[in-house]
């Protein structure tokens, strides 16, 4: 019998008491830390860069704030989202304004990643422990890679070498930063309101001219020629167009480059707005005038919000869900979640399972904040490319391993479905350094109808298979490693799993359905054989396979490999396929 100084092991609090407060307290400090994490960005300096990086502009087909410009650009060119540059950390709307507005400054920052050896001895630098470099130290070798890249090109993605793989990527990033470089002035000649008032001093006896003619265009010589090709080629380098035009506009997007509001003044009698506003924000950024650049700023949103006031809103909430980053913070609270249901199988069981449940909900919560949000921006399903893939492949596991939890409440639910939610989107975050993760759909996917019937269901199918693989490889390790491990564990899993595998055989052949509708309906033919459709078969099969084996005449055939161990292997065969 123990001693009153030395309570038996079965009293002890860490093997069974619970304790209340841990839970609450968890899931309060992280409340508190998202709260603090939905504060806009601390700028240290009096330039207003956090509205600068609201300013919608039209890219890749769809509007969006210059924040989202700067964060998928310095993602793309290095996989960060900020820059170590002069001794401090540059944030990315800190660093696309010195590329816009200064860009012999930007050019000396390490911005471009590289660390393919025969890349970096085409350049003649020595393999370090650098791995970032600057656009000033590859310009001397632009030719030499661009002739490098353009061989490459030649040659079949598949068939590549690792070097005409990775010059072929240091040129495509070479040319995103050169298009931002000549976004709204020539890079190099960064006086940009003294380079607009000096077209407008040429222009003006021309026009009178050509507004005289009625609109047939008068002889253009000299300076002025050479002024005109300067903004048509800042029409074709463009990376964004920042400037919206009125809805009485002819143009079918409504935005239009730097370099088009320029030259549109050969037909308008002043520059748009937006073209005096960049300039004055240019050249008080070079002047280091904050009181002038926050002027130009704040008038010119306010004109937008008179303006645009849709595509304003809508960026100033991009440019919340980008430095909330809803996806990082949930799977920051997803990690937390595994280790406190791996950590209950030891020590205080009821709480920490009970902990783990309260804050897989809280990381849920966020998740779906994110996901919604997403489908707010770009106005479609949640499902549109490989990146929204992974992200709801992993919510609909979370959401599958709250209701097995509240089911079962083993702490199992919790501890799977948060490994999925941070496995899934640990590859969402490495997917987003590809580009802007809202990009626009092809036309042939173009459709919200089959985007949200198909697509949804057969990404369920995929999502619920994934979750019975990691139920079934859980089981297997503690089979082999728990000294726990108890016959009622063994049932409640194999009954998750036998669950799961049902639902997944109804969406994935949901799905599969489905898709083949959507293909007779584009295509004319409800199925083809192409690998996508034989993967979806595949899928549909194998869970239908695993549902028949669990039949009685199937459980008789597996002899004395006993009731579980055969399912289980089948479902984690399933992951593979």
């Amino acid at each position: 019998m123990a001693s009153k100084n030395h309570p038996s092991p079965q009293s002890s609090p860490l093997k069974g008491e619970e304790v209340p407060w841990i839970p609450w307290a968890l899931v309060i400090c992280f409340a508190v830390s998202l709260l603090f994490a939905l504060r806009p960005p601390q700028v240290k300096t009096l330039f207003d860069l956090n509205g600068f990086a609201q300013l919608p502009v039209l890219n890749g087909g769809r509007t969006k704030p210059l924040d989202t410009i700067a964060r998928t650009s310095l993602l793309v060119l290095s996989g960060k989202q900020t820059l170590r540059a002069d001794g401090k950390t540059l944030s990315a709307a800190q660093w696309l304004v010195e590329v816009l507005f200064r860009p012999a400054k930007a050019g000396a920052y390490p911005v471009f990643e590289i660390d393919d050896p025969d890349v970096l001895g085409l350049m003649g630098i020595e393999q370090t422990a650098k791995r970032r470099y600057s656009f000033a130290e590859l310009e001397p070798h632009m030719a030499e890679i661009e002739k490098q890249a353009a061989q490459a090109d030649q040659v079949k993605p598949e068939q590549r070498t690792r070097f005409q793989t990775a010059i072929e990527t240091v040129q495509g990033r070479i040319t995103l930063y050169q298009k931002l470089q000549n976004t709204l002035q020539v890079a190099g000649s960064e006086n940009l309101t003294p380079s607009l008032r000096a077209f407008e001093e040429k222009l003006g006896p021309a026009l009178k001219e050509h507004l005289k003619a009625q609109g047939k265009s008068p002889k253009l010589i000299g300076p002025l020629i050479r002024e005109l090709e300067k903004y048509r080629f800042l029409d074709n380098a463009a990376e964004f167009f920042p400037l919206p035009l009125p809805r009485a506009s002819l143009k079918p997007n409504r935005w239009i480059s730097f370099g088009s509001g320029v030259l549109a003044r050969l037909q308008e009698d002043k520059y748009h707005t937006g073209i005096w506003a960049y300039a004055a924000m240019s050249d008080a950024w070079r002047l280091e005038d904050p009181v002038a650049f926050n002027e130009a700023l704040h008038a010119y949103q306010a004109w937008l919000k008179d303006l645009v006031p849709q595509h304003a809103a809508n960026a100033r909430y991009e440019f919340i869900f980008n430095y909330f980053e809803p996806f990082y913070q949930s799977m920051i609270i997803y990690f937390v979640v595994f280790m406190l249901a791996f950590f209950s199988w030891i020590v205080w069981p009821k709480t920490l399972n009970r902990a783990a449940f309260d804050l897989l909900l809280l990381a849920l919560a966020v998740h779906t904040f994110g996901l919604v949000s997403r489908m707010v921006l770009q106005g479609r399903p949640p499902v549109t490319n490989l990146y929204s893939s992974a992200i709801f492949v992993g919510w609909v596991a979370v959401i599958l391993g709250v209701v097995l939890e509240r089911l079962y409440r083993n702490g199992i639910g919790s501890m799977v479905s948060a490994a999925i939610g941070f496995i899934t989107l640990i590859i969402a975050h490495h997917l987003a350094t590809s580009g802007d993760t809202l990009e626009m759909m092809r036309a042939v996917l173009d459709s919200n109808f089959w985007l949200a019937t198909h697509v949804v269901c057969i990404t369920i199918g995929y999502s619920s298979t994934f979750l019975s693989g990691f139920l079934a490889t859980l089981f297997i390790f503690r089979r082999l490693f728990d000294r726990n491990w108890d016959e009622e564990t063994a049932v409640s899993i194999e009954r998750m799993v036998y669950g799961i595998v049902c639902f997944s055989l109804f969406f994935s052949f949901l799905g599969t359905i489905l898709g083949g509708i959507w293909a007779d309906q584009s295509w004319g033919r409800f199925w083809g054989w192409d690998p996508k459709e034989n993967g979806a078969l595949m899928i549909v099969l194998w869970n239908a396979f695993i549902l028949h084996a669990c039949l009685p005449a199937g459980r008789r055939a597996w002899g004395n490999f006993g009731s579980q161990i055969p399912l289980m292997i089948m479902a984690v065969f399933g992951n593979i396929v």
